[in-house]
């Protein structure tokens, strides 16, 4: 009633992306240019964000294929963009971020384009104004959000045209 893909074809998805996302933060290439020792601070706290990354992300693409409802705010009764960013963190991390996505977009840090990691959050101007949609940026230039009424969460390439044009920033949420 809730889902309208597969319950299995969900979770072949989950662990494939899952195993995507682990293999670019596990990458050899970046432990072997590693500046830090595995007992630094720094290391640690590198560490630290790269499993909260990975716990967004996973979190995020578990609820695929959750319809969209305009106000909607749990995946059992639909989400909207913001409805959906705000369930995540507050899941994943337990931060409570504000309603709108144009109030999320004035928490955190700003985030240039070139800088997206998993787990920032990316806005569009879909609704002719600034900041009237929101996602999460999952890495290699996708993003997953809840699209729009008649559509489910799902995950979409920036590449692509519309976005591409719509593009209004993006944001990194702190613990703190």
């Amino acid at each position: 009633m809730l889902i309208n893909v597969s319950r299995l074809s969900r979770k072949a998805k989950l662990v494939l992306i899952s195993t995507m996302l682990l293999a670019a933060v596990t990458n050899p290439a970046w432990s072997a240019d590693n500046p830090f020792p595995e007992s630094s601070t720094a290391y640690t706290k590198l560490q630290e964000i790269k499993q909260r990354a990975s716990d967004l992300t996973v979190k995020a693409m578990d609820l695929m294929g959750i319809h969209y409802k305009r106000g909607g705010n749990s995946p059992e009764n639909g989400l909207d963009c913001s409805g959906f960013v705000r369930y995540v963190f507050k899941d994943v991390v337990g931060t409570n971020l504000p309603r709108t996505s144009a109030e999320i977009s004035k928490v955190g840090e700003h985030v240039e384009q070139k800088d997206l990691q998993p787990g920032d959050l990316v806005f569009y101007n879909t609704l002719k104004r600034g900041f009237s949609h929101v996602g999460i940026y999952l890495g290699d230039n996708k993003f997953i959000h809840s699209p729009s009424a008649g559509g489910q969460v799902r995950v979409e390439s920036m590449d692509i045209a519309y976005w591409k044009k719509r593009f209004n920033g993006a944001r990194r949420i702190n613990d703190d």
